[in-house]
């Protein structure tokens, strides 16, 4: 479903794409990696669903790629605040709470989710750079693309062409289209602020992946898990305000 949903939402603004049509030679090695991060990126995700709750992937994943993405612009030279530094402490205990204080969940689908939001962190680095030298619905089509028909092709391999036709759907296209739409936005907003603020801001959904889980998966969401989804958005905010 989800090779199916970026698919569709990848094809969805090819016409837009050629349309706005602006790519510096320049853009080309940030879109290779980009395209590479992002196929990491989908296939960690997948993986983690498989194994997980999302409303215990989710808020590490989300919460923890500003955080990584704030460190290595401070390594890179950018300066920090000491709210900035609260507010990846704060994330961190949020992380502690989501996973729980009693181990409810394991070290090990705890780790796959910081590798999501490793990922996270590095396609937004790398976008980060590479907006800079085209328009952001090519760049976006552009960064999409392989990853999007290799993820339809990677499941063909192991499932057949029918487990693709049994994936298409209106909500797995109007996902998709969605999924489009909103990291358009995120390129956008890159071209305008600085890497850390737009990471930062993105990833205050995490509470809402919490409600949802608990609400529409009917995942065990504990209150400790509610409290800790609100502290890493609290810490989020620090990040960026700082």
């Amino acid at each position: 479903t989800t090779a199916v949903a970026i698919f569709a939402g990848t094809f969805a603004v090819l016409p837009f794409a050629v349309w706005a049509w602006n790519v510096q030679p320049e853009a080309w090695p940030w879109i290779v990696a980009s395209s590479v991060l992002e196929l990491v990126y989908f296939y960690l995700l997948t993986t983690a669903y498989r194994r997980a709750e999302m409303s215990l992937i989710y808020p590490i994943a989300r919460g923890m790629a500003p955080v990584i993405v704030l460190i290595v612009s401070i390594v890179f030279g950018v300066a920090f605040t000491p709210l900035q530094a609260g507010g990846v402490a704060l994330v961190g205990f949020g992380i502690v709470l989501v996973r729980g204080l009693r181990g409810t969940a394991r070290w090990s689908d705890v780790l796959l989710a910081l590798s999501v939001a490793t990922a996270i962190a590095g396609y937004t680095l790398v976008d980060k750079q590479g907006i800079r030298y085209a328009d952001p619905v090519t760049y976006l089509f552009l960064i999409l693309v392989a990853p999007a028909v290799g993820g339809v092709l990677f499941v063909a391999a192991r499932g057949g062409w029918a487990r693709i036709s049994g994936a298409v759907s209106w909500q797995a296209i109007a996902a998709g289209i969605g999924t489009s739409v909103a990291y358009a936005l995120v390129l956008f907003a890159l071209s305008l602020a600085p890497a850390a603020s737009v990471a930062a801001v993105r990833e205050v959904s995490v509470v809402f992946a919490v409600f949802l889980g608990a609400v529409f998966l009917k995942e065990p969401v504990s209150l400790g898990r509610v409290v800790g989804a609100l502290i890493v958005a609290s810490g989020v905010a620090l990040v960026v305000v700082g």
